[in-house]
C-alpha cells in the first residue's frame, strides 16, 4: 500500500521498523493508525469501537516490548486490528472476516505474533503465565503482557489466574483496559469499584502522574520506595490486585503515548507481577462511536462520513427478535419467569425485558458458569429461569449444566442463541457441538426449531417441563415465517411430516428443513420436521424407517455425536437396519465466512444435500423420478 494519507503507516511492516520511530512520529503513527481502522472496518464491518480504542495502547506495546519475542496475549481479541495492522497484515485487511481472508480475532496460525489464539472473554492472563513461567523454567529471557478489558474481568477465570500468578514468582504484566464498556453495560461489584477510583480528583490526579512525573522518572522499583500518599494517583497501595500479589500501577490515560510509553517502560524494568490499569474510551477519535460505542460494536459496511444508517425497510424478523418478544409475553402471562443473561442483553435481545421486568432481568456478567448455577438457585424456590446463552458460550459452563442443573432436574430453559454457523466470527463462535453436549446429559431435552414461528411454540413447550431443556436456534432471520402471537405451545417430543414421498426419507434437525423440502421436491422423497433432538419421536421414527428403503437425517451441527447419531442409536436400540446417511458438519473446526458460503462448502445447501443423496442413493432416487406417458 503506497497511500498519502498514510505517510508513516505504509512503511510500517512490522512492530521493528515502529521502533525506530521518534515519539513525535508515534503520535502521527497513531493518528494514521486510528483512520485507517475506521476506513477499514467501514468497507468490511467488523469490531469498531474496541478497535479505536486501543490505537495508542497498542502502538506504545510495541514500541516498549521486543514483540513478537515478548508476548502479547489479547483477551477476547476483538480489539486487535491495529495490531494486525502494525505486524504486517495491513494489506489484507480488506479480507477481515472474509471466507479465506484475516480471522477478525488473533490466531496463531495467522502470524508469529499472535501470541494466542483468543475469541472468548478472560483467558489472557491464564496463558500469559503459562508463557511467563514457560520463560522462566527456559532460561529464556522474555516478557509475557496480558491485555484485558474490565469486563473480561468479571469473568472467574480471570481471578483464578490473578490468584496463581500472585504467587507464581515470573515476570507477569498485566493491562487492565479500563473503558467502562463491555458489549452489554458492565456490572457487578468490581465495575462500582472501577468506577470509584476513576471518579473526581483522583482521575484528574492519575492523569497528571502520567504526564509530568513519569517523564523524567527513575525505575519505578526506586520510585516506590519513596511513594507514599501523595501519589496515589500513579501507585495505588491497598487495592484489590496489591491483594492478588501484583504491583499495583495507574490509573493512566490510555491515549497519552506521553504517559503510556514511560511507565511501560519503567514497568519493564520491574520483576514479578505487575499490574498496569489504563482507562480508554471506546471509539475514541469518531465522535459517532464515542457516542454510541454499542452500535458501534460491530457493525457492518457503513459510510464513515456518514454513520450507520436505519435500514430503509423492516428485514426479516431474527431469532433473537423471537426469543425477545417471546420472553416478555411470557413473563407477562408468568410471573415465576426470571431471566438471565452473562453480559449479551443486546446480543441475546433482552433490552425490552429489561425495560418492562427490570427486577426479574438479571445480567452476571462474563459469567457463565455462575449464570447457570444462579439459574439452578432461583429454580429450586420455585422460580422458572430462562437463561439466554449463545450456543459457545454454553460450553464454558458445562460442568454447572450437569452438575448444578441436570442431576437435581430443575426447570430452567436455555435459549441457545447462534446455534449452528455463526459467519465471520469464526469457529470460535460457533454453535456446532451443543446437540451432541447436550444429548448425552439424563434428563436434558434439546429443541430444534425450524423456523421463527416454531422457534416461539418451542419456547413455550420448553417453558412448560418440569425438567431442564434447551432450545437451539441460529443468528439472524430464517425462512421468513411469520410468528402468530399466541403462547402455543407445539406437542414435547413430537414430530411432523412435511411431505409425503417415496424411497427415501429424509429427518431434518432445524433450520435446515427449508432447503431439504425443495431438494425432496426434485427427488420425492418424505420429508419429517423432527422438532427435537432429545427425546427423539421414536415412534415416528419407526414408521418412517418401515415405510422407506433408505434414510437421511441433516443437521447444523457436527455430525459426531449429533442427532444423526441419535437416529442411528434408536434404530439400532429397536434392531432395525436401515440405510442411513448423516448429513452435518465435519470433524473439524469450520472457518470464517459467509454462513451461506460455509454452508455449501460442507454440503448443507440445497444443491450440496441433493448431490450427496443422489451419489448414496442413485436407484432409489432414480425409481422416484415421475414415469412420462406417451399418449397416442
Amino acid at each position: 500500500m503506497h497511500d498519502s494519507s498514510y505517510p508513516l503507516l505504509q512503511n510500517i511492516h512490522e512492530p521493528a521498523q515502529l521502533r525506530r520511530l521518534s515519539r513525535a512520529q508515534l503520535r502521527g503513527l497513531a493518528n494514521e493508525l486510528r483512520a485507517f481502522v475506521l476506513a477499514s472496518v467501514s468497507r468490511t464491518g467488523g469490531h469498531l469501537s474496541s478497535n479505536l480504542g486501543t490505537v495508542e495502547l497498542t502502538v506504545a506495546l510495541h514500541y516498549v516490548f521486543n514483540t513478537p519475542h515478548d508476548r502479547l496475549v489479547w483477551d477476547v481479541g476483538h480489539q486487535t486490528y491495529p495490531h494486525k495492522i502494525l505486524t504486517g497484515r495491513r494489506d489484507r485487511m480488506d479480507s477481515l472476516r472474509q471466507l479465506g481472508g484475516l480471522s477478525g480475532f488473533p490466531q496463531r496460525a495467522e502470524s508469529e505474533h499472535d501470541a494466542f489464539g483468543t475469541a472468548h472473554a478472560s483467558t489472557s492472563i491464564s496463558a500469559a503465565l503459562g508463557m511467563a513461567l514457560a520463560a522462566k523454567i527456559k532460561g529464556e529471557d522474555r516478557r509475557a503482557v496480558a491485555i484485558i478489558g474490565d469486563g473480561a474481568m468479571t469473568a472467574g477465570m480471570a481471578f483464578e489466574a490473578l490468584n496463581n500468578a500472585g504467587v507464581a514468582d515470573c515476570d507477569l504484566l498485566v493491562i487492565l483496559n479500563d473503558n467502562d464498556m463491555s458489549i452489554s453495560p458492565p456490572v457487578g461489584a468490581l465495575n462500582r469499584y472501577l468506577a470509584q477510583l476513576m471518579t473526581g480528583q483522583f482521575y484528574a490526579a492519575a492523569k497528571n502522574v502520567g504526564k509530568t512525573v513519569l517523564k523524567g522518572a527513575p525505575p519505578l522499583f526506586e520510585l516506590a520506595k519513596r511513594i507514599g500518599e501523595q501519589a496515589k494517583g500513579m501507585v495505588v497501595p491497598a487495592t484489590l490486585f496489591e491483594k492478588f500479589g501484583f504491583n499495583y500501577v495507574g490509573p493512566i490515560d490510555g491515549h497519552d503515548l506521553d504517559s503510556l510509553i514511560p511507565t511501560l517502560e519503567n514497568i519493564k524494568l520491574l520483576s514479578g507481577p505487575q499490574f498496569l490499569h489504563v482507562v480508554t474510551k471506546k471509539g475514541q477519535g469518531y465522535k459517532l462511536a464515542e457516542a454510541d460505542p454499542v452500535a458501534y460494536h460491530g457493525p457492518g459496511k457503513f459510510d464513515p462520513a456518514v454513520g450507520l444508517q436505519q435500514p430503509s425497510a423492516p428485514g426479516k424478523t431474527t431469532f433473537t427478535q423471537v426469543f425477545g418478544q417471546w420472553l416478555c409475553d411470557m413473563a407477562a402471562k408468568d410471573d415465576r419467569l426470571v431471566g438471565i443473561t452473562p453480559a449479551m442483553r443486546e446480543g441475546s435481545g433482552m433490552v425490552e425485558f429489561e425495560k418492562r421486568f427490570p427486577k426479574r432481568y438479571f445480567d452476571v456478567g462474563i459469567a457463565e458458569q455462575h449464570a447457570v448455577t444462579f439459574a439452578a438457585g432461583l429454580a429450586c424456590e420455585g422460580l422458572k429461569p430462562v437463561v439466554a446463552i449463545y450456543s459457545t458460550f454454553l460450553q464454558r459452563a458445562y460442568d454447572q449444566l450437569i452438575h448444578d442443573v441436570a442431576i437435581q432436574n430443575l426447570p430452567v430453559v436455555f435459549a441457545l442463541d447462534r446455534a449452528g454457523l455463526v459467519g465471520a466470527d469464526g469457529a470460535t463462535h460457533a454453535g456446532a457441538y451443543d446437540i451432541a453436549y447436550l444429548r448425552c446429559i439424563p434428563n436434558l431435552s434439546v429443541a430444534c426449531p425450524s423456523d421463527e414461528n416454531e422457534c416461539r411454540q418451542l419456547l413455550c413447550s420448553a417453558f412448560e417441563q418440569n425438567h431442564p431443556v434447551a432450545v437451539r436456534y441460529p443468528r439472524g432471520a430464517g425462512a421468513g415465517v411469520a410468528v402468530q402471537p399466541a403462547l402455543q405451545a407445539l406437542p414435547f417430543g413430537k414430530a411432523e411430516v412435511r411431505r409425503r414421498g417415496r424411497g427415501i426419507a429424509i429427518l431434518v434437525f432445524g433450520t435446515l428443513l427449508y432447503p431439504v423440502l425443495e431438494v425432496a421436491a426434485q427427488i420425492d422423497a418424505t420429508v419429517v420436521n423432527m422438532r427435537w433432538a432429545k427425546p427423539l419421536d421414536t415412534e415416528l421414527l419407526l414408521q418412517i424407517a418401515q415405510q422407506h428403503e433408505a434414510l437421511v437425517t441433516v443437521e447444523e451441527g457436527a455430525i459426531m455425536g449429533g442427532a444423526g447419531s441419535a437416529v442411528s442409536e434408536a434404530l439400532q436400540a429397536a434392531a432395525v437396519v436401515k440405510p442411513i446417511l448423516q448429513l452435518g458438519l465435519p470433524d473439524k473446526f469450520i472457518e470464517h465466512g459467509d454462513p451461506a458460503k460455509l454452508l455449501a462448502l460442507n454440503g448443507l445447501d440445497a444443491a450440496g444435500i441433493n448431490n450427496v443423496i443422489r451419489i448414496r442413493f442413485p436407484d432409489l432416487v432414480e425409481a422416484a423420478r415421475p414415469t412420462l406417458k406417451i399418449v397416442a
